[in-house]
């Protein structure tokens, strides 16, 4: 989403000023995605090395993706993207600059689409807290049995995109522009973690009322502080999308200062939503024996007993949702809630 609406506005007044055919390849390539509903990654994370120096002033100018060859029919290309959530599981990416550039650094600005799969591209997995979990027997464990992502560093060398591909080739005074409007949307789409943010605040409530303290006036307020926080992020998300305004291209840009104002809560009302359910969810959360403790005919009576709740309530179902607050505060779904609400 952000990498075709940024490009699609980007392309269109960088081909009015150069005369290029940018925007018509764009369309072409998204008339393919529509029809084989494909999903794409937007790469733009550069790892960066030494970050008080440009693309071309590193002393390995690989920290920053670039053009390192061309022939007639398209460029190669070298460098790494870092952090790229879902990579694997995507069909293509969109390779794009992540940083203002001078002229010093047009084999830096470079866009293009390229199949996951192409030679000259390595994967490098990322670890997570508590993601070994995933491989032993049993799901309680896990916090989220069903559903989970990855992150991947993404490694190319001399990858090649051929010409109908190419979205930027060297017209480095537009990067900042596509940088912009792709963080723009991106900061505006990070309201979908108050859709993570609902379910922790239905899992504090569920752990309260299998305590049996669901009416105790300082668990409602910390649930309604939890909601408030979660209903801000959404309401400047919306109202940043409310206050778009038509591009040249025809698509529609987001408002900048809302989306902004959108992250800048994203940054910090998580970890409050977070903390609170912790607060609420108690030392269990992290002092939990595992499944195979309570699937053992040996200390699984003794678990059932000891850790009961409210009368009615099973003690499994109290383990799971202590796992699913563990795994979405500190464990393998913290790097999609928390830190990659403070980085993404």
């Amino acid at each position: 989403m952000d990498a075709l609406n940024s490009l699609h506005s980007t392309t269109f007044e960088r081909d009015e000023k150069h005369g290029t055919k940018y925007h018509e390849r764009l369309l072409e390539f998204i008339k393919m995605v529509q029809h084989e509903n494909l999903v794409i990654g937007g790469a733009m994370t550069d790892v960066k090395g030494d970050r008080s120096k440009g693309p071309s002033e590193q002393e390995d100018p690989d920290l920053f993706l670039r053009i390192v060859d061309r022939d007639d029919k398209g460029v190669y290309i070298s460098g790494a993207k870092a952090h790229q959530t879902g990579c694997i599981n995507s069909h293509w990416m969109i390779v794009m600059p992540a940083i203002r550039l001078t002229e010093a650094d047009k084999d830096y600005a470079v866009v293009g689409a390229i199949p996951v799969d192409a030679p000259g591209i390595t994967y490098i997995y990322g670890r997570q807290s508590c993601d070994t979990r995933s491989m032993e027997p049993g799901d309680m464990d896990q916090g989220n049995s069903q559903f989970s992502g990855q992150e991947a560093m993404v490694i190319f060398d001399r990858a090649f995109i051929p010409n109908e591909l190419i979205f930027m080739d060297g017209e480095y005074e537009f990067a900042s522009m596509l940088i912009e409007r792709f963080t723009c949307y991106h900061r505006r789409s990070y309201v979908c973690k108050t859709g993570v943010g609902d379910v922790l605040i239905g899992a504090a409530a569920s752990i309260a009322d299998y305590n049996g303290v669901p009416n105790v006036s300082h668990i409602k307020d910390k649930l309604v502080e939890m909601t408030h926080l979660n209903e801000s992020i959404y309401g400047t998300g919306i109202a940043s999308s409310y206050q778009s305004q038509k591009m040249k291209s025809g698509v529609w840009q987001n408002d900048e200062m809302l989306a902004n104002v959108c992250k800048h809560n994203v940054t910090r009302f998580p970890y409050q939503i977070g903390r609170f359910a912790q607060d609420i969810a108690g030392g269990l959360m992290v002092t939990l024996p595992s499944e195979a403790e309570f699937r053992s005919p040996e200390t699984g009576p003794l678990l059932k007993k000891y850790l009961k709740g409210r009368k009615g309530v099973d003690v499994e179902n109290k383990m799971r949702v202590l796992r699913l607050i563990e795994n979405m505060t500190m464990g393998r779904n913290a790097v999609g809630y928390l830190t990659e609400s403070m980085h993404g």
